[in-house]
């Protein structure tokens, strides 16, 4: 048998949720039989799928002992660093300006250092995340940045603000603003564009068409001409829909490719500049939380990330 004792975190979850987060060696099938049999009672009552916890439930599985053996909390984030960039902070979220060559998260491989971890390390340390107390959450990044783009990442502090920022993200109610240099002008100095992207995964590149194509999913990209330096163009990018490699294929796509650029790019460009990671900047995030959310506060913030090198090396700005 086991017994959890739900808290602010983990209230609001349908039963089955919580369980398979606080519980994921139990086995979908067993969890779902289980409820079934009605070896699962919340506050020693029979409960449905479809059951939301709240704050104070007990919530009882009624298995053998090897499969409720208490779950070992993983506290590899401890190896990573716990300095981070800090550009906004309360007690929801915190905003962090994530440096080039840091993934967001691991990618599958034996990595002991990304943004997350150090997130996790940072909370931990200021004795805000406290794994042991925890049945099903964890500090999370509600956005990602490729590893070698830089800038503004949001992360959450509990579950709360996990789902409202999550649906405000959904809803098209956060903006990105990013700055890059690209080594050809756009054709235009100011302009909205609409294309079709698919994502190959067996080479992490996408393709972009301009009409819609089977599998493939529309983007809309907005961007303006800040200032020119020869070739080169600094430019503002705002992401109306969030595709992998989004601006980096789109504006490639339209002769104006990202310096740096490894996938997409000029690698003539690239080689005569000698800039081997894309020039690109998550710059700016802007709110517009709901009137009823608990997170309307952040409307007012004007987050910006720190001036990035390239834009001090090519535009002396900063």
């Amino acid at each position: 048998m086991k017994s959890f004792v739900i808290n602010g975190n983990d209230s609001g979850q349908r039963v089955d949720k919580f369980i398979s987060k606080a519980m994921p060696d139990l086995p979908k099938s067993m969890m779902y039989r289980l409820i079934r049999k009605k070896d699962i009672k919340v506050n020693g009552k029979r409960c449905e799928i479809s059951t939301r916890l709240e704050e104070g439930d007990n919530v009882t599985v009624y298995v053998k002992d090897e499969v409720s053996a208490a779950k070992q909390h993983d506290m590899s984030f401890m190896n990573a660093p716990d300095d981070i960039d800090i550009v906004y902070e309360d007690e929801n979220v915190i905003i962090v300006c994530k440096p080039l060559g840091l993934d967001s998260h691991s990618n599958g491989e034996n990595h002991e250092d990304t943004l997350i971890d150090r997130v996790k390390h940072y909370l931990y340390n200021k004795k805000e995340y406290q794994p042991e107390n925890e049945s099903s959450f964890a500090p999370a990044l509600c956005s990602r940045l490729d590893r070698n783009t830089s800038g503004l990442v949001t992360a959450v502090k509990n579950a709360a603000a996990l789902r409202e920022m999550n649906a405000a993200i959904r809803d098209g109610l956060v903006n990105k603003v990013y700055h890059c240099i690209t080594v050809a002008p756009p054709p235009k100095n100011e302009d909205i564009i609409t294309a079709y992207h698919k994502k190959e995964d067996s080479r992490n590149i996408v393709k972009i068409s301009d009409s819609p194509l089977d599998d493939y999913k529309i983007i809309k990209t907005g961007y303006k001409i800040l200032k020119r330096n020869g070739v080169l163009s600094l430019i503002e990018v705002t992401l109306y829909t969030g595709r992998t490699h989004q601006i980096r294929a789109h504006l490639s796509h339209i002769g104006a490719p990202l310096l740096g650029d490894g996938k997409y790019g000029n690698t003539a460009a690239n080689k005569r500049y000698g800039v081997f990671y894309q020039a690109l900047c998550a710059y700016r995030l802007e709110f517009h939380m709901p009137e009823n959310s608990p997170l309307e506060y952040l409307n007012k913030l004007d987050v910006h990330a720190p001036v990035p090198d390239f834009e001090k090396k090519y535009f002396q700005l900063g």
